[in-house]
């Protein structure tokens, strides 16, 4: 009899079960437990022995689920960080890492049966044993190729194909052997053949791929990054929008498809990369899979069995969770604009930045790492100019591109002077008519869904607002309803002030919705079009947007910030900002380097090809140090303006920020709790310990919330900080009068 440590979904520490010796379980299994009287779950056996634990009663397990282990020992290895770093249990982070259908659940062992998949199969074909040997095949052929040439036609050929394909066993998939399902039956049933279901391999039939020809900076950059690889060595390739990163891409990729590695390749959202998975699957037709959550429970599931016993030599694009499918040692990881928010995962434990997990991954899959970004985070940035990162850069477009012309227009000036209708500077309409005219396009970038932010009683200021969330509910004109961005709690748009019951109910502030009725008004004659979280609801809805947008059929995009992300249109010269303040104003001390990021890569839509294109950037405060990096595309000035200031006030990336989040529906219990841990942290941390406050958005469907950040200095031991909060934590956590108190932990908080 052994004993096994399981990991189980839960966030839960890990249990010990029997097993057989027959059963052939092994590190990495996923096995079937029962946990509790009637729960049944797919574990992860994480480490086995011959000791019994000292417990009175150990269930055994019931299962072996596949045929091989699911977890790699370098998976494991990545997720024990990920428990540590993060402070989770294993059970969090494999709740997150491993699709549903491959983790069944159930209430019965029978239920939990038909909820199980298997990874995709496939029939394999080899010559039988006797007939695999070079001699015994050509004996055969000998005697029978006057009689039945087509057979022993077939039968060369499937031998051809196991060396071609270096088949260890002589078994080769049926779909590329060139003869009738009639002609194999035949020589099935003449005992020359066998034939059995094996996992779908994708095509690695050739490493011939067409690649595009790269600049003399950009053969300049590859070998740099070549060179950091052969070091160990991440590294960071800063390139301007348009100067090519994606040739360079490609480029890495083939060499690591040629020698029969994986390559992951992470972009902030999948939605938004349909012109770059479409250029991939033109150049590795058969080796390029997509991972990400609008594919089925099933095809995510069937997806991670298949990579798990794959060989190696497949193209993976996907998003964050694609960091944990099966990779092999020796991969390639590419987190395309990794500076992006969207790399971090805010929801739930662990509550990682896949650009950092990707980094880890260099050491326990051994794995080669690119990070790319036209404005790095400065994190990374950092790393690159201590060393610790390669920094490469490429400061030209790629072909005759060139970098658009920025021009600040002074809001204030032009309200004063007369020059401005509705939400639109004479600068910006201008320029779009000047496009217009062209026949060339434009985008017009607001970071705000909906018709309007809020209403206002003007009378006595009275503001709907979600009664879940105390935040004002936003109006979408187009159903006649105010809504909570958060929650989803809507209202009928009121007609009449429900406080002082007057008629006097006024708009506040503006969202795409209004801007797309407003431009229209103002164009009649142009095709315009809204790109935000209302209009692509679906895949399919969002790539008949940029379908119109991408064959000219629309003259004028207006969108959130999905327009700034990956999309490469040759027709865009104009782009306006609408409301720079906006992106500036954000309680944050990372805001100045994130409205920098964002304005730049919406800038990078302009010009793109032989026209130098326009942004015109509106804002009321054309002298803001932001504004004119952005005006002059500094990226270094910016950089190191932030840092100066960063390092004088202690905050990242010269300390790491760890955030306590506590929830609760009571306000006043939550305010006890939230003082006696923020009490039990100062007691340990001293004067590192900040709040509690009320968190950014204090209610939260139906929970009041409160947080308490503790900021640990660069240099500093974050392993025996994370030992000494665990300590405080549980000194609230275990008291009785706090035991309904969510806590939830956010290490390097953004």
């Amino acid at each position: 009899m052994l004993y096994v440590q399981v990991v189980l979904p839960l966030a839960q520490p890990m249990y010990s079960f029997s097993v057989d010796e027959e059963l052939g379980v092994m590190v990495g299994d996923a096995v079937v437990v029962q946990f509790g009287p009637s729960r049944y779950y797919t574990g992860i056996v994480w480490s086995i022995t011959s000791e019994r634990p000292d417990f009175p009663r150990i269930k055994p397990i019931l299962k072996r689920l596949y045929s091989t282990p699911l977890l790699t020992p370098e998976a494991q290895r990545l997720w024990e960080w990920m428990a540590e770093y993060y402070m989770c249990t294993l059970g969090e982070v494999m709740r997150q890492a491993l699709p549903s259908m491959a983790k069944p659940s159930a209430q019965s062992l029978g239920e939990l049966d038909e909820r199980s998949i298997e990874a995709p199969t496939e029939t394999f074909i080899a010559l039988t044993a006797e007939l695999r040997s070079e001699e015994a095949l050509a004996a055969y052929t000998e005697r029978h190729s006057r009689r039945a040439p087509r057979r022993t036609a077939t039968m060369d050929h499937i031998a051809a194909l196991a060396i071609e394909r270096g088949s260890s066993d002589g078994f080769v998939p049926r779909r590329l052997i060139d003869a009738t399902s009639e002609q194999l039956a035949d020589l099935r049933k003449r005992g020359l053949i066998l034939s059995e279901p094996r996992p779908t391999e994708r095509s690695h039939s050739t490493t011939d791929f067409l690649l595009p020809t790269l600049s003399a900076p950009q053969q300049h950059a590859l070998h740099a990054i070549r060179e950091a690889h052969t070091n160990n060595k991440v590294a960071l390739l800063h390139g301007v929008t348009g100067s090519g990163k994606t040739e360079i891409y490609i480029h890495l990729i083939a060499d690591t498809l040629a020698a029969g590695n994986d390559v992951l390749m992470l972009v902030p959202e999948i939605v938004i990369t349909s012109q770059l998975i479409e250029r991939l699957e033109r150049i590795f037709e058969g080796r390029t899979t997509t991972y990400h959550s609008h594919l089925t429970a099933l095809r995510r599931g069937q997806t991670f069995l298949r990579l798990s016993l794959s060989g190696g030599g497949e193209l993976i694009v996907g998003v964050r969770s694609s960091l944990f499918l099966p990779l092999h040692p020796g991969a390639l990881v590419i987190v395309d604009e990794e500076h992006d928010p969207s790399y971090k995962q805010s929801d739930m434990q662990p509550r990682y930045n896949a650009r950092d997990v990707a980094v880890m991954m260099g050491k326990t899959h051994a794995a080669h790492v690119v990070l790319g970004s036209a404005t790095p985070a400065l994190e990374s940035y950092t790393n690159a100019l201590s060393g610790k990162y390669v920094y490469i850069e490429l400061n030209e477009r790629w072909g005759d591109g060139v970098l658009p012309e920025v021009i600040v227009s002074d809001t204030i000036r032009a309200v004063k002077r007369g020059e401005r209708k509705t939400h639109f500077n004479f600068d910006l309409l201008n320029h779009l008519r000047r496009s217009l005219e062209a026949g060339e396009q434009a985008i017009l970038f607001q970071n705000r869904r909906g018709y309007a932010p809020y209403l206002q009683c003007r009378t006595c200021g009275y503001s709907p607002r979600c009664p879940h969330c105390n935040v004002t509910l936003t109006e979408h004109r187009t159903t006649r309803r105010m809504e909570c961005h958060y929650c989803g709690y809507n209202i009928e748009r009121p007609t009449m002030c429900p406080n002082c019951e007057t008629q006097d109910i006024a708009t506040m502030g503006f969202g795409t919705e209004k801007v797309e009725e407003e431009i229209s008004r103002l164009f009649p004659d142009a095709r315009v079009d809204r790109l935000d979280g209302d209009t692509s609801t679906s895949e399919r809805a969002f790539k008949q947007i940029v379908q119109r947008f991408e064959s000219g059929q629309t003259d004028i995009l207006v969108g959130t910030q999905i327009v700034t992300k990956g999309f490469d249109f040759g027709g865009v010269t104009t782009v306006g900002i609408l409301n720079a303040d906006n992106l500036l104003s954000t309680p944050d001390f990372r805001a100045s380097e994130r409205a920098f990021q964002l304005m730049m890569q919406v800038a990078g839509r302009a010009g793109r090809r032989n026209d130098r294109g326009r942004v015109v950037v509106q804002t009321s405060q054309p002298k803001h140090p932001i504004i004119q990096y952005v005006a002059s595309g500094d990226y270094r000035a910016m950089a190191h303006s932030e840092l100066t200031e960063r390092e004088a006030f202690g905050y990242p990336p010269y300390s790491h920020l760890i955030r306590i989040l506590l929830r609760h529906e009571e306000y006043e219990l939550l305010r006890y709790a939230s003082h006696a841990l923020a009490e039990a942290m100062r007691r340990k941390f001293g004067a590192r310990v900040m709040g509690p406050v009320s968190a950014a958005r204090e209610m939260l469907r139906g929970e009041h919330r409160s947080e308490i950040i503790l900021k640990i200095e660069s240099g500093a031991s974050m392993t025996r900080a994370r030992k000494l909060l665990r300590e405080a934590i549980a000194t609230v956590s275990n008291d009785q009068r706090y035991k309904s108190i969510k806590i939830n932990i956010d290490v390097d908080a953004t």
